[in-house]
Parts: C-alpha cells; sequence; structure tokens
C-alpha cells in the first residue's frame, strides 16, 4: 500500500551548518554579481525587467520545493565538475575585465551545478523553466544589442513615418533619423522595441508558463504575438515623441514625458497581451477539448 505521509522539509540550519563552505562560495560568488548589476544594466531601461526575474525566478523555484525534496538525490560529480570546470574561469573572466554578460551567465551555470551536485539532475530537469527563465538576468551584450536593434529601428522609423505622412503631417526619414517641420529626432534603441521586447517576453513567458502552461500550442502561439505587440507599442511611443516635438518643442519631448511615454508603452503592451489571451479565450478552449480528447 503506498504511503500517504507528507515529504518532509529541508532542514535549512541542518543543511547550511553541513555545507557552509559551499554557502560562502556562493555568496563570495552572486553578492558581487548582483551588485554589479544593480548598479549598472539594472538602471538602465534595457535591464528593468532584471529585479522582477530574478525575485519571480527564485518564487518560481520555491513554489515547487516539495518536489525537490521528494526528487532530490545525490548528484553526478563529474557532471558537476564539468560545468564547474566552465564556469568559474568565465566567471573571473567577466568579473577582471567588467563583461557583465558573462559574469552573470557564468553565475547562473556554477548554480546550476551546485544544485545538480546537491539535489541531482531529476531536480534539474524539473526546475528546467525557472533555470531558462532567470536567463533574463543575464544582460544582453553590447554588440548584439546594436546587431538586433538596427533592424529593428529602421523598421519602426518606416512605419511611424509612412503612417504620419498618410495623416499630412510634413515627416521625412533618413535612416533611423526622423525629421518634421523644422526638428531632427534620432530614434535610439530605447525606442526601437528591443528594451521592451526584452522585458515583455520575460514577463510574457512568466504569464504564459504560470498561467497557461497547460497548452503549448497555446502557450507558442501567445508568445509569438509579444513580438509585434512590443513593436506595435513602440510605434506609438516614437510617433507619440514626434508629435510631441510637432507641437510643444523638442525639450518637452526629451524632458519627461520621453520616460513617462516609455511607462505608458510597456504597460500597455502588456495589458495588450492579457487582453489578447482573453480574445483568443474560444481558441485556447477548443485545443484544451482537444488535448483532452486525444
Amino acid at each position: 500500500m503506498a504511503s500517504t505521509a507528507p515529504v518532509a522539509s529541508l532542514d535549512w540550519r541542518r543543511f547550511l551548518t553541513g555545507h557552509w563552505p559551499l554557502a560562502i562560495g556562493m555568496a563570495a560568488l552572486a553578492g558581487p554579481t548582483i551588485v554589479s548589476l544593480g548598479q549598472g544594466p539594472w538602471q538602465e531601461e534595457s535591464g528593468v525587467h532584471g529585479v522582477i526575474v530574478l525575485v519571480t525566478g527564485i518564487w518560481l523555484m520555491l513554489r515547487r520545493w516539495d518536489d525537490i525534496v521528494a526528487m532530490r538525490s545525490t548528484g553526478q560529480p563529474l557532471i558537476t565538475a564539468a560545468l564547474l570546470a566552465v564556469a568559474l574561469p568565465l566567471y573571473v573572466a567577466g568579473r577582471a575585465f567588467e563583461f557583465i554578460s558573462i559574469e552573470a551567465a557564468a553565475l547562473l551555470l556554477a548554480m546550476v551545478a551546485v544544485m545538480q551536485q546537491y539535489w541531482g539532475m531529476a531536480v534539474v530537469r524539473r526546475l528546467w523553466f525557472p533555470i531558462l527563465y532567470l536567463g533574463f538576468v543575464v544582460p544582453i551584450p553590447g554588440w548584439l544589442l546594436d546587431t538586433v536593434t538596427l533592424p529593428l529601428k529602421v523598421l519602426v522609423s518606416e512605419l511611424v513615418t509612412g503612417g504620419l505622412a498618410n495623416l499630412g503631417f510634413p515627416v521625412g526619414r533618413l535612416g533611423v533619423t526622423l525629421y518634421i517641420a523644422s526638428y531632427q529626432l534620432l530614434v535610439e534603441d530605447a525606442c526601437a522595441g528591443l528594451n521592451s521586447l526584452v522585458s515583455l517576453s520575460a514577463i510574457g513567458l512568466f504569464y504564459v508558463y504560470l498561467i497557461r502552461g497547460s497548452n503549448p500550442v497555446y502557450s507558442l502561439l501567445l508568445l509569438a504575438m509579444v513580438i509585434p505587440i512590443a513593436i506595435a507599442a513602440n510605434c506609438v511611443r516614437v510617433a507619440a515623441l514626434v508629435l510631441i516635438t510637432y507641437y510643444f518643442g523638442n525639450a518637452m519631448a526629451q524632458g519627461y514625458l520621453h520616460n513617462f511615454a516609455g511607462m505608458v508603452t510597456f504597460v500597455s503592451a502588456l495589458l495588450f497581451i492579457f487582453l489578447l489571451d482573453w480574445l483568443l479565450t474560444p481558441l485556447r478552449n477548443a485545443l484544451e477539448r482537444r488535448s483532452s480528447a486525444t
């Protein structure tokens, strides 16, 4: 007869007492990295989601704590050693040369190695989504940011220029520089959609996993809609800033209204994801019925 006794929880005091070198080592690695992230990328618009991802990622792991305790087993030292052999040199190099992206990625890999050693590979597989989700804490390297941002900036510039021109505004474009009346505006990275795209992808992934993770097809569909939503929202943002410049001057557009427009755009795009999820309820129900029937 199967036992129905509750799973024993992990004694944190005993665990930390028995593995205090591990706790000190992880704190020595994680502390400086979190401070560097807080003083750098997390203060920029492209990294504002970092703190949210870190807190919610830890929460996703803690909510699976009963599963972790039930499935924990002895890890495989060879796998742990191989992962640490990659993570620790990368961490030292990233820390020494101030490559925060490499440093943060190496820290995450080192934590996965420790998790595998003390909880076993089965727990790592069970926590695949929180680990993947925590990858959003790693800042996007500048060279990749520039590479991906350029086509987005061009696309946003073309859509905004075409739309305002059709409405009769005296607007023109040269590359990613917009001209309206006597004003000249450069579509910067913050307005191009990538920053919002990264943040919305992280929060959208969290929302889909937590609320709509039961149907993979629908979840992928909802996640795919994050990209056009982010681009559309940023087109609205750039158009609004162009019109503010046209009617009220450049000082007004580049002042507090610039940051306020970014916040409103992000919140609006996030609400639109929720609205889209609500509108697609019949499709979601049909997919769930088909999945349950098979």
